[in-house]
């Protein structure tokens, strides 16, 4: 792969509905988030005509080594074919609850069908099929990046948190009570995390960093009190100017390339 295809391809548009973003609560190492978003930044449109009477496209397959040079992983590492299988089985075994539109809720893995051929060097995914409202025809409820915002942080905090901010981006603010963000993280029942110093300087801070130095936009955030205790937290997103938004661009790839 040509080094102007590998820039292209973390130019690649990843896009999630709302609901999967804001209301659903799972738990993925960074390497995980890192692959199911270079999965969905796969996904094109397509018409039924074209795949055989389904307006969607569920499976996806990539090059492992392509893969590990966009995402900017040591592609000539011996452990990366095992590693990447590692991450691929975790995402097929992991499941999380989704809240359906009734009010019920049902469990969604997130790779329904997961093969890699060694000889070959690919992997072959297939997306659950449950998730299809979540991420194929989304209307106007989605949010949407460049893959490249995500690629170079090091925290897993920080991916899940530039999601949520970019889906409430166009409120510029958001205010969550502080055990509900906890929930929403999975972090609720880590006990150093429940004191808010420990919380802040272990989760808030780190991905505030990452996202300002590293994404297409700032947050800064704001803890709310009730007497002496924290019990909200404000989320501030702002857009930033397209310049300041490529010399982010130009730091992740510094850091991705470094990285190989």
């Amino acid at each position: 792969m040509a080094e102007i295809e590998v820039l292209q391809a973390r130019e690649y548009t990843v896009v999630k509905g709302n609901e999967l973003i804001q209301k659903s609560r799972f738990e993925l190492s960074l390497p995980e988030q890192k692959t199911i978003a270079y999965v969905c930044s796969m996904i094109k449109p397509v018409t039924a005509a074209e795949n055989r009477g389904i307006p969607y496209q569920l499976d996806y397959q990539f090059d492992i080594r392509q893969y590990c040079k966009i995402c900017g992983i040591d592609y000539d590492n011996g452990k990366n074919y095992a590693d990447v299988k590692a991450t691929l089985k975790k995402l097929r075994d992991k499941s999380f609850w989704m809240q359906l539109p009734d009010g019920s809720e049902t469990v969604v893995a997130w790779l329904d069908r997961v093969t890699t051929d060694k000889r070959s060097g690919l992997a072959t995914v297939r997306i659950d099929d449950r998730l299809v409202p979540y991420l194929f025809d989304l209307g106007q409820r989605f949010t949407k990046y460049q893959l490249k915002n995500i690629l170079g942080m090091k925290s897993q905090f920080s991916v899940r948190f530039y999601e949520i901010a970019k889906s409430y981006e166009f409120k510029e603010s958001i205010v969550f009570d502080l055990e509900e963000l906890k929930h929403l993280l999975m972090v609720d029942d880590v006990p150093s995390y429940q004191n808010f110093k420990d919380f802040r300087k272990k989760v808030l801070e780190p991905a505030e960093r990452e996202i300002n130095d590293l994404s297409d936009i700032n947050i800064s955030f704001q803890p709310i009190k009730r007497g002496r205790k924290v019990v909200k937290i404000q989320l501030n997103i702002t857009k930033k100017e397209i310049f300041e938004a490529w010399k982010a661009g130009v730091k992740t790839n510094q850091i991705i390339e470094s990285g190989i």
